[in-house]
């Protein structure tokens, strides 16, 4: 009978972490061989098999509960196999992102890439939703045994990148998952024989999977591809970390010499250099040091090195110093007093020990102290102030051109981050921000923009004379001062500029006939752009600019989205003339894969649907209720859980760190939430309960984004234990509601109509498909806290469903 016996909780338990932690692997493996942005895409993907597999459960559910054990196992096998397998099957499609806007053939490949990834999880989720079907009388539990083992397997994936490389950490996964299955047979009374077999599969399949097939295939539009390319070139080491994949490229034969925006009239090339790759980009470079100054007098000759000659810094500190060349600067300029601030511990290790000797010592120099930290936590809980605040020049010149970052969240060059260094100034001190130089100029006029907002909020109404900018052909620098510029400082600018055949863009009193005398453009776009920034006509010309110039702040924190809607069709128009390097793929990806979940989405619940609404009476009414209930809470969960995590990033100030305490916080409070909501089911009527939890979360949502900001700064500075154990508390009252919502309507919707209930799994599946690219999009334009309100308002629609989505008028559809 469905609903009797005991559920194999712990099988349910293995496989939900499996497959939470084979979802944040795609989007490490993808990050590699792809870009960063295919984080979404993944997501969705995965959640994609959510929804197609209440599809195939609406049509399978007879047959299917008739042979629960023998099916379930099977699922469990089948994903087990399938995340190997479809990986590498995917890897092999000829998908190449970049062509995206100008070959409709590569939508194809996209949307063929979309499907099969989302295979395993569709198993996954056939696994847990026949189990819901089956044990329908205990739907809260093992809701919430699905939930929790999710959040674990957020730790668990994290724990496997520290001690393994991606594709053998997909190999283990493979292996967890048909070790599942060898749990299950166990937990379901099969034969020790049968049971023993799947173990030794879970052993040997994986490992046969993985090696039969090839390497990640990296994109060649990545700079570790394009750097591997010259004659001579070999990786000679690879470091893997939740934080990325390094790469270490040497060349013997044509050495790397790289020196972003090096003066045309420099007469010293760089020493040999050795490139450090992140994810196959992101390049960094560790140099040859043999400790004659004279060898390092490149570094005098860039546009960042602009602040030494304005004044002579004592106490510099360099935020991302990757490999270290912005401390070498320093060095060559006899800075006394060094700190350089890297997030990776894995890049400090390679300067420290594997290439200590070729760099000299660098990082083990008395002058120099290294911190492995995230660039804003170590701003916030500094007491020091500094003569030179550097931000290292980070990202490929070519991914920066292109607009890949469009969708890549950065704390770095917000509003708040850059009142936060200022605040760490010495009186008189600079902040020196460099940036790739792009036409038509966005990147520096965007950042002039973030500047000006930074000084007013610290009370300066003039930021025109605490500003300075110049240009090299490659790289634009921006000085911002604590205090007022002086003209002896703007002399020494000037004289930097002329000797080195940089351009300036503004400095106080600058004239139009300055700006443009070297590297020459038709018009001086940045002189203009600049001093229309600073004028009161500010809004008008950031209103009428064809890129999005507002300033990146906290709450939208996407420095490098520059699209506006209104500038697509000129772009599109000037496709034959380089106009679609303007649109930034990296968003156009985002759409393409929004309206194939669309369509996806439509496609999966209407065809259940109408076979359903065949055998009902009424249907129009019940089956709106519970579309719109489950719709809202798959919308609404999702919404919640992106932005607190944006949320926590700031707070904890590490990456890795917030996604594991934030999405395992969640997911696990969320299952204590469902298994607590099965006392819940004899207290009260099912309206009410769903109501109370609905609007619970909707109140707590608004509560935390009117008072988190606070409360955040006002622990900035707090220990790192004392700040998790703070997150975790505030995650849990948040979580708990948030895991009663479904359990409780789906336990309802089971006893009034069992075909119903793997149709509520397929609308739940079908809007988290679509929730982590509108939360995306609403990020982008709008903020996370319109991410945040979004989700309230949706929990509160939610609420208004409760009663009609209970109502005996449900029944109809139970046949």
């Amino acid at each position: 009978m469905p609903g009797a016996g005991r559920p194999p909780l712990f099988s349910i338990l293995l496989v939900s972490a499996t497959a939470l932690a084979y979802e944040v692997l795609l989007t490490r493996l993808f990050s590699i061989i792809q870009w960063h942005h295919f984080a979404y895409l993944i997501i969705s993907l995965a959640l994609l098999g959510y929804g197609l597999s209440g599809t195939v459960l609406a049509l399978a559910r007879r047959r299917w509960l008739r042979h629960y054990a023998t099916v379930y196992i099977a699922q469990l096998v089948l994903f087990g196999l399938a995340m190997p397998a479809c990986y590498l099957l995917a890897q092999a499609l000829p998908f190449n992102p970049e062509e995206l806007l100008w070959d409709p053939t590569q939508l194809l490949h996209l949307s063929a890439i979309y499907w099969v990834l989302s295979l395993p999880f569709f198993f996954a989720a056939n696994a847990v939703g026949l189990s819901l079907m089956r044990y329908r009388a205990r739907i809260p539990r093992v809701y919430g045994v699905d939930l929790a083992g999710a959040g674990l397997g957020a730790i668990l994936i994290i724990a496997l990148l520290f001690a393994l490389f991606p594709m053998s950490a997909l190999a283990g996964l493979a292996g967890l998952g048909l070790a599942a299955a060898a749990v299950a047979a166990w937990e379901l009374g099969w034969r020790p024989a049968r049971v023993l077999g799947l173990a030794g599969a879970a052993v040997l399949a994986p490992a046969a999977l993985i090696a039969a097939g090839p390497a990640p295939a990296v994109s060649p539009y990545k700079a570790l591809s394009q750097s591997l390319r010259v004659s001579g070139a070999e990786m000679v080491a690879e470091r893997s970390s939740p934080l990325g994949l390094i790469s270490v490229v040497q060349n013997h034969r044509i050495p790397l010499r790289y020196a972003p925006g090096l003066s045309l009239r420099a007469q010293q090339e760089p020493p040999e250099q050795l490139g450090v790759f992140t994810d196959a980009d992101a390049m960094t470079v560790i140099t040859r040091d043999t400790g004659e100054r004279r060898r390092l007098a490149y570094l005098d000759r860039v546009s960042w090195a602009a602040p030494y000659h304005i004044n002579k810094p004592r106490r510099v500190l360099v935020l991302g110093a990757g490999g270290g060349s912005e401390v070498l600067q320093a060095l060559y300029h006899r800075v006394p007093h060094i700190d350089a601030v890297e997030l990776n511990p894995q890049i400090i290790e390679l300067v420290q020990k594997d290439y200590r000797d070729f760099a000299g010592g660098l990082y083990a120099r008395p002058q120099v102290r290294v911190h492995a930290r995230e660039a804003r936590g170590f701003v916030a809980a500094s007491g020091e102030r500094f003569d030179l605040i550097q931000l290292a020049l980070l990202g490929a010149a070519g991914a920066s051109a292109t607009g890949l970052y469009a969708l890549n969240e950065s704390y770095l060059y917000t509003v708040e981050a850059l009142r936060a260094y200022l605040d760490r100034l010495a009186p008189g001190g600079y902040l020196a921000i460099s940036r790739w130089i792009k036409l038509p100029p966005r990147d520096m006029p965007k950042l002039v923009a973030t500047a000006i907002d930074a000084l007013a909020r610290q009370g300066h109404r003039d930021p025109r004379r605490r500003l300075m900018l110049l240009r090299s052909w490659q790289t634009g620098t921006l000085l911002i001062k604590n205090g007022l510029i002086t003209e002896d400082e703007t002399r020494a600018l000037r004289r930097f500029s002329r000797d080195n055949a940089f351009d300036l863009i503004h400095y106080p009193g600058m004239r139009a006939q300055e700006a443009n005398r070297f590297n020459l453009l038709k018009r001086p776009y940045f002189f203009q752009a600049t001093r229309a920034l600073l004028s009161p006509a500010r809004e008008s010309f950031m209103e009428q600019y064809k890129f999005d110039l507002r300033p990146a702040t906290d709450d939208r924190p996407y420095f490098f989205q520059f699209l506006k809607w209104r500038t697509l069709p000129e772009l599109l128009s000037l496709r034959g003339r380089g106009g679609m390097a303007l649109i930034e793929w990296g968003y156009a990806v985002l759409i393409a894969a929004l309206l194939q979940a669309l369509a996806a989405g439509a496609l999966l619940l209407w065809i259940p649907l109408r076979l359903l609404r065949r055998r009902g009476n009424d249907p129009a009414s019940p089956w709106r209720a519970v579309f719109f209930y489950f719709f809202a809470i798959g919308l609404g969960f999702l919404f919640l859980e992106i932005a607190f995590i944006q949320k926590f990033i700031l707070f904890l100030h590490h990456p890795v760190l917030a996604l594991a305490v934030a999405l395992s916080g969640f997911l696990v409070f969320a299952g204590l939430g469902s298994v607590r909501a099965a006392a819940w089911m004899h207290r009260e009527t099912p309206a009410v309960r769903m109501r109370r939890a609905a609007v619970a979360i909707a109140v707590l949502g608004a509560v935390y984004v009117a008072g988190l900001p606070f409360l955040f700064d006002a622990l900035l500075t707090a220990p790192l234990a004392l700040k998790v154990g703070l997150a975790l508390g505030l995650i849990a009252p948040l979580a708990f509601f948030m895991g009663m919502p479904f359990p409780l309507a789906l336990s309802a919707v089971g006893r009034r109509s069992p075909a119903l209930v793997p149709w509520a799994w397929a609308v739940n599946g079908c809007a988290s498909v679509l929730s982590t690219m509108l939360a995306t999009l609403i990020a982008l334009h709008f903020g996370f806290t319109t991410v945040v309100a979004s989700a309230a308002v949706l929990y509160l629609v939610a609420a208004a469903m409760a009663t009609r989505l209970v109502l005996p008028a449900i029944a109809a559809g139970d046949r």
